[in-house]
């Protein structure tokens, strides 16, 4: 067994990019996940992409920005909210005050609110598997638990702003046109993805040729309660079609530390593009024949089933099956039976026909229509 990589390790991309190594998620001794962060140097431009979370993650990102050579402007670029890729946000705050240059720091405006409230977020997410995977406390207490690991938290900074401030750009790599922002007189380049929670973003570094894909590539089927499949699997074939036309020619992650360069980044996103599909198809096979299907017997057998695709992501568990069983059960059209009844069956909803609409009101019932109109007009909503 391969021993993990120590955290903070430093991969040197080029003389101006390096790839800081995060960690693996262990619960059980405490231990928070830590999210890759990238540090590059565009022309008079030091560009952070993300800052993961502890101190000793900090400090490694202090020595990758010694590796780079010198700067006058400092750029941050948080690719999503999650806790274990924003912690140390700050550090641009304390970078820019000790040299005394200009600073920015831009974020999705769509993960704000996942930033200032984890504990929310992480409830949500953790209420869905009620009945399903196990947890080992009630979703409230859980998702403390789990935040309470990623210590200090410091997501925002004096000059946080959103992407979504800026006027939106058509931006393209190679022949795929996406959409987004671009930075450092268009060194950095923002594109949206939004597949693995619903504000990530991917980055493309112009002068290294590289796109960094974030935490997009965890896995076949995403895992958080806002992650769109359908926009994974997007992503997944653009940056595979830039890459085998020469418009991309290396991509790193959130969460894996292999730096991956020309047909070796094809094979990578048409290998999790295959599992997508593959894994669809055991989903499809799993609940074939029956009308209800228990969510808790389904995540067991999905989990064996992507086990054998080997595509569980950077921190395989059952909390985390739970959630990609969740996602792919609604994937292919199954909703709970009753909704807020933990553990009940998922099916199919009747296609039933639905009922007459009368349209405007008769008779007695034109009395509340009246006043509700009366309403609206003196509160200027007809405007």
């Amino acid at each position: 067994m391969t021993e993990p990589t120590p955290l903070g390790s430093l991969v040197e991309i080029d003389d101006r990019t390096v790839l800081v190594l995060g960690q693996e998620l262990d619960i059980a001794h405490e231990q928070p996940d830590v999210g890759n962060a990238l540090v590059h140097r565009a022309g008079e431009h030091l560009v952070l992409v993300d800052t993961g979370v502890t101190e000793a993650f900090r400090a490694a990102l202090r020595t990758a920005v010694d590796r780079v050579g010198p700067w006058s402007r400092l750029l941050l670029i948080t690719t999503h909210g999650h806790t274990d890729h924003v912690g140390n946000n700050d550090l641009v705050d304390e970078l820019a005050a000790e040299l005394g240059v200009p600073a920015e720091h831009w974020v999705s405006a769509r993960d704000v609110e996942q930033m200032r409230d984890p504990v929310t977020y992480w409830e949500r997410a953790f209420d869905r598997l009620t009945g399903v995977a196990p947890l080992p406390a009630p979703p409230a207490l859980s998702a403390k638990k789990v935040v309470s690991l990623f210590q200090p938290l410091h997501p925002f900074g004096t000059t946080t702003r959103t992407y979504e401030e800026r006027p939106l750009e058509r931006l393209s790599l190679g022949s795929v046109r996406m959409t987004g922002w671009s930075f450092a007189d268009g060194a950095v380049r923002v594109l949206r993805s939004q597949g693995h929670c619903a504000g990530h973003v991917i980055v493309h570094l112009r002068d290294a040729g590289l796109v960094h894909l974030g935490d997009e590539v965890n896995g076949p089927c995403g895992a958080m309660r806002d992650a769109d499949q359908l926009k994974l699997t997007t992503v997944f074939g653009a940056v595979a079609t830039a890459a085998a036309e020469g418009a991309v020619s290396a991509v790193t992650e959130g969460h894996d530390g292999t730096v991956r360069r020309g047909d070796e980044v094809v094979a990578h996103l048409d290998e999790i593009l295959d599992q997508a599909v593959a894994l669809q198809e055991a989903a499809l096979e799993i609940t074939d024949g029956h009308d209800t299907v228990d969510p808790a017997g389904f995540a067991t057998d999905l989990g064996r089933r992507v086990a054998e695709l080997g595509g569980g992501g950077p921190n395989p568990n059952p909390v985390f099956g739970g959630m990609m069983s969740v996602n792919m059960l609604d994937e292919i059209g199954l909703r709970p039976a009753h909704a807020g009844h933990e553990g009940r069956p998922w099916s199919r909803p009747g296609r039933t026909d639905p009922a007459p609409v009368a349209g405007m009101p008769h008779g007695i019932a034109l009395l509340p229509a009246a006043a509700a109109m009366v309403g609206w007009k003196l509160r200027g909503r007809d405007k």
